[in-house]
């Protein structure tokens, strides 16, 4: 029905296209006009784009600019707020028209960036009059000469550290492309068919606006790349570009690189820089602008595969280098043998009860199901699952002991340690296997958490005094938080050694353990497993346990991303994912059609029973293929697997190259020999996304490259990347997968049926099938992988989200105290809610006593509120008159300290000023101390008030930030907490959403109270008042060491356990050193001075 729909009215995808095709027409129309133009005509075309919008957006700046000019004057709160609520509306109207005028511009820009491509490929050198823009890029880059007024640009400059020359003009479909990017959606579109190109339409259009456009790569060698390869085309206009991969962290540098019209980067450091400037005590450390437009290159690697990713700052916290992992793994490799012999000999049961016709679900069919939970990957028992009808038998036992809700489970699992569920990557242990790992003389609850409602109530219930009873509920606390610590590491190790394994999921390189993507077959550098689950690989692994860090700061890139007032992305692959990333980022895809029509041959699936079988066919398919003089890529799920198979072809005599985790050096040289006649690479899938290997005319005669795949990934994306490295741009390949029904995928989601049709067929050992409707049921057994997935990370999702919701609110209230603005309405709430509160809480309690305490307490003064006014009047009337009386001491205190100040700052700048531009002034409430950087000038001219608002932001930045820091401890906390409770039959998001509520509205008024109370007890010390003891403010000290951390989530709670970054840059491709002027050569910007004199000051 689908099918004849799609006839009938068109695919989406059709439709797409044909609704961007008018547009489209008329850049073709503007492309033609622009060739009578001349070099310097041309680039006033950008000018004159500036102008137009700066015009159309000036009724909306100047509304904007005027009302906050009327915030800044008014001293009315009310006022204040709602003209701020004003401003925040008009700027989203301001995006809106922006939008407007760029869809307006769009034909005739877009046409400018293809002359601007045309001119640079007919062209080796391009002459125009020299502009101060073109002098600073020739004083940087030799792709640019100055002669007398006159700038040459070059159309060949260095990019990656080799020499390009510009030799590319976009085609319609590229046009298309650019059209979908720059109406914030995702174009996917094939190998070879020009992202990078495509790219540019929209980054020129869309940096017009001056807002800065983020364009974002998986990794940094791409950002260095694609900003040294697309630059000049964009310089040319004037526009500049920048890479923030190149520089430091918090850097002057990087900050000048925000402040680019063009800004290239990584997903991680855009997303840790959003995280540093949220911690940095002052507005000039800040390096991000607002977040614009960002476009995302490979958009479902970043967006899905990494979305929830954390991305966390940490530093050290007390006693994190202690753990029980050391301690407790014999006793778990204890457990994991006695498993494993048992297993054995269940399966040994089970063969020889089967061959004698006993399925019955009690007897042999139970020994078959016990070796299945007991461990899954067992290779005996794949391979014996593989043959006959033992799946179906497998099956029926199963759905007996899971009917009735697994009434019957406990009895299947009575003689296991512990139970394996694959699918869900969970590991269970049993009263069996608590009572192995129970050391003789131990005691017998060592692993067995105590039921604290159950204990506290006969606490409760008993007759002993007050203090003994809370004394004991103190030692039943202790012992279950021991013990769920013990507990979850028990069950982290037992993850490790029976869930994960080394050189698939990861490899031990330089004493470390370190992750391998699944999706991608690269090391994942930094990336740590959350959870103590990474912890506890390393010790399996006999290499150094990384100490246990506290969260200073941590977003995830979903919803980072999800910041930004528009966004797009492309890729080869996001079709199979289109669902999700419109759920949650409100992105749709559209597919671009192909320049030229794919001509490669994708064959259907050839599926073996054994994967020995599987093996010895493709490595005979390889060599049928490279004597006909074809190159072939094999892809491997794993690097274990792309080992096989390089010792495979040794012995058949085959040259070949492997290119996989352990090899990535060789990544660049690998991929450029991979063209080549009777070329063969095995590679993980580092060769899919990305890789573009080009063939030689030779190789395009014989058929093209040939793809192998040696096993169906989870992900469809995955298969459709590998197979795109073939037939780029009209030419010929084929692709074909190699599957047994031993393979992962088959096994956990799609042998059952295909096996049963191989017993019905009569399929002989050794024997292949081959069918559409074959490969289709494993199509299918991939979507319901994908379909889970979702379900996994939408789940994540509602954790996130909370986090998220919170963070909003708290990095708001620091921003608003950096930028000092809106700093006075967010006090002037905060003392009101404090005020409320104290009032409030007496009154609930109905103590007058108390109520008088806690304002001079946190007020320092003594309210004017009688006992009478207290018992008599409503809460609400007693807030209005304390908050009246509250402020106004506050009003008079600022006066007061501006004072106090002004002589003497008054005296320093007119003996110092020279010499000191910001001043240390210390203030204190008696407990803590705080030091108070201001400007000198400032403080002088606005007599003394902009100390005490240099006071206010510093108090108000230091205790949300230390606020904050506690806060995200007992987030972490209660994220593993709440697992437990799964055994109450209770949802742990549910008890999460309700218990984080609860510690944020805490957090908040605890945080509330300190800051009001440290404003009004906060004074200046007599001593430092005296002139000659005024210091100069240094710049801001490095805080303590902070880690930077890329975690791996390894469950569907995704727990936060941060460790080290070890991230090292990765040479890919030939560095060359680009040639250095000397400082006492001529600049080369023209300018007739000494390079040193000119632009060689700023270095």
């Amino acid at each position: 029905m689908l099918k004849f729909l799609s006839k009938l009215f068109g695919s989406k995808s059709e439709r797409d296209v044909k609704g961007v095709q008018p547009l489209v027409n008329k850049i073709k129309e503007e492309y033609e006009k622009l060739s009578a133009l001349t070099h310097d005509e041309l680039r006033g075309k950008t000018l004159d784009f500036k102008q137009r919008i700066s015009n159309y957006l000036q009724d909306i700046d100047n509304e904007i600019n005027g009302l906050k000019q009327e915030a800044e004057a008014t001293e009315d709160m009310e006022l204040k707020t709602s003209t701020y609520d004003k401003i925040d509306k008009l700027t989203k109207d301001r995006d809106k028209k922006l939008e407007e005028v760029l869809l307006e511009i769009l034909p005739e820009a877009f046409a400018v960036v293809k002359e601007t491509a045309r001119r640079f490929t007919e062209n080796k050198e391009i002459e125009v009059t020299a502009s101060q823009f073109d002098r600073d890029i020739a004083a940087r880059k030799p792709n640019v000469s100055i002669e007398g007024d006159k700038a040459i640009w070059k159309n060949t400059w260095i990019a990656a550290g080799s020499e390009v020359t510009w030799n590319m003009v976009h085609y319609d479909v590229q046009l298309i492309g650019g059209i979908v990017l720059h109406q914030g959606k995702i174009a996917e579109m094939s190998t070879g068919e020009g992202k990078t190109l495509v790219g540019t339409l929209p980054t020129y259009l869309n940096a017009l606006a001056g807002q800065g456009i983020h364009i974002v790569t998986v990794n940094d060698y791409l950002a260095r790349r694609d900003s040294e390869w697309n630059g000049p085309i964009f310089e040319f206009h004037g526009m500049s570009v920048d890479c923030i991969d190149k520089y430091q962290p918090n850097s002057p540098q990087r900050r000048q690189a925000y402040m680019s019209d063009i800004v290239y980067g990584t997903n991680n450091e855009f997303g840790f820089d959003y995280l540093r400037d949220n911690m940095t005590n002052t507005k000039e450390s800040m390096v991000q602008r607002k977040l614009h437009f960002a476009m995302i290159d490979e958009v479902d690697s970043v967006l899905i595969d990494d979305a929830r990713t954390p991305l966390i700052i940490s530093g050290p916290i007390p006693m994190g280098d202690q753990h029980e992992f050391y301690q407790l793994k014999p006793r778990i490799e204890r457990l994991v043998n006695a498993q494993k012999a048992y297993i054995n000999t269940v399966l040994n049961q089970a063969k020889k009860a089967i061959a004698d016709n006993d399925t019955d679900p009690e007897k042999g069919g139970l020994a078959l199901f016990r070796a299945y939970r007991g461990l899954p990957k067992n290779k005996a028992l794949i391979k014996y699952l593989s043959e006959g009808n033992h799946r179906q038998i497998l099956q029926k036992v199963e759905n007996y002991y899971m009917q009735e809700q697994n009434r019957h489970m406990p009895k299947a699992d009575a003689e296991l340690f512990f139970v394996i569920d694959e699918k869900n990557n969970q590991v269970e242990l049993t009263e069996k296997g608590i009572e192995l790992i129970t050391a003789t003389g131990e005691d017998p609850n060592f692993f067995i958490l105590p039921d604290v409602g159950t204990e506290i109530a006969e606490i409760e219930k008993s007759d002993i005094p007050v203090e003994e009873k809370a004394q004991k509920k103190e030692e039943l606390m202790r012992d279950y938080s021991i013990k769920a610590e013990r507990i979850h590491s028990i069950n982290q190790l037992l993850k490790a050694y029976t869930l994960f394994e080394i050189d698939d999921q990861y490899i031990v390189d330089e004493g470390k353990v370190k992750i391998v993507d699944e999706q991608t077959g690269r090391i994942m550098d930094g990336r740590r497993y959350s959870d103590g689950l990474h912890q506890a690989i390393e010790a399996k692994e006999n290499v150094k346990v990384e100490d246990a860090t506290q969260t200073y700061a941590t977003i995830t890139l979903q919803n980072y991303f999800r910041m930004y007032h528009k966004l797009s992305g492309m890729t080869g692959t996001a079709s199979t994912e289109a669902g999700e990333l419109w759920e949650i980022y409100k992105l749709d895809v559209v597919e671009i059609p192909t320049n030229k029509v794919i001509q490669r041959d994708d064959r259907q699936d050839l599926i073996y029973r054994t994967a020995r079988e599987k093996y010895n066919a493709v490595a005979q398919e390889i060599q049928t293929l490279t004597e006909q003089g074809r190159p072939v890529l094999v892809g491997t799920t794993s690097v274990e697997i792309s080992e096989l198979l390089s010792r495979m072809l040794k012995l058949r005599g085959v040259k070949h190259n492997v290119l996989n985790a352990k090899l990535h050096q060789k990544e660049a040289d690998i991929v450029a020999e991979a063209g080549r006649p009777g070329q063969v690479t095995i590679a993980t899938n580092m060769a899919g996304r990305g890789t573009d290997i080009k063939l030689t005319q030779e190789v395009i005669n014989a058929g093209g490259l040939a793809i192998i795949g040696t096993e169906r990934h989870e992900s469809r994306r995955v298969d459709r990347q590998l197979r795109g490295r073939a037939g780029r741009q009209g030419d010929p390949g084929s692709s074909q997968f190699f599957v047994s029904l031993e393979d992962p995928l088959m096994r956990l989601f799609a042998s059952e049926r295909i096996s049963n049709l191989m017993v019905k067929m009569g399929v002989e050992d050794g024997e292949v099938m081959q069918h559409g409707m074959l490969t289709k049921s494993i199509e299918r057994a991939q979507r319901k992988v994908e379909e889970n997935n979702f379900g996994t990370r939408k789940h994540l999702l509602e954790y996130d989200d909370v986090m998220n919701s919170q963070r909003t609110v708290i990095y708001t209230k620091r921003k608003n105290a950096l930028f000092g603005e809106r700093l006075d309405v967010d006090l002037n709430n905060t003392i009101y809610d404090v005020v409320e509160d104290v009032v409030l809480e007496a009154k609930e309690d109905n103590s007058f006593d108390e109520f008088q305490i806690e304002v001079i307490r946190v007020f320092a003064i003594n309210p004017e509120i009688t006992q009478e006014e207290f018992a008599s009047e409503s809460a609400t009337t007693l807030v209005d008159k304390l908050f009246d009386q509250v402020i106004n001491y506050y009003h008079r205190k600022a006066v007061n300290i501006a004072e106090q100040t002004l002589p003497v700052l008054t005296n320093v700048l007119a003996e110092r000023g020279g010499m000191i531009e910001n001043i240390i002034v210390p203030f204190t409430d008696g407990i803590r101390g705080i030091q108070v950087a201001t400007n000198l000038q400032k403080a002088v001219e606005s007599k003394g008030k902009d100390v005490f608002k240099s006071f206010e932001k510093g108090i108000v930045l230091a205790l949300i930030d230390e606020a904050w820091k506690e806060h995200l401890r007992e987030m972490d906390d209660l994220k593993q907490s709440v697992q437990n409770a799964r055994y109450e039959q209770k949802d742990p998001i549910i008890i999460y959403k309700m218990e984080a509520y609860n510690l944020f509205k805490t957090m908040l008024a605890g945080m509330n109270k300190d800051i009001v109370s440290f404003l009004f007890k906060g004074e200046i010390p007599g001593q430092q008042q005296e002139p000659q003891n005024i210091q100069a403010a240094r710049p801001e000290a490095p805080k303590v060491k902070v880690k930077e951390t890329k975690e791996e989530l390894s469950s569907p709670t995704g727990v936060s356990e941060e460790d080290l970054n070890t991230q090292e840059a990765q040479v890919t491709q030939p560095i060359r050193k680009d040639q250095a002027i000397g400082r006492n050569d001529e600049c080369p910007c023209g300018s007739g001075l000494k390079y040193k004199n000119c632009h060689g000051k700023q270095g």
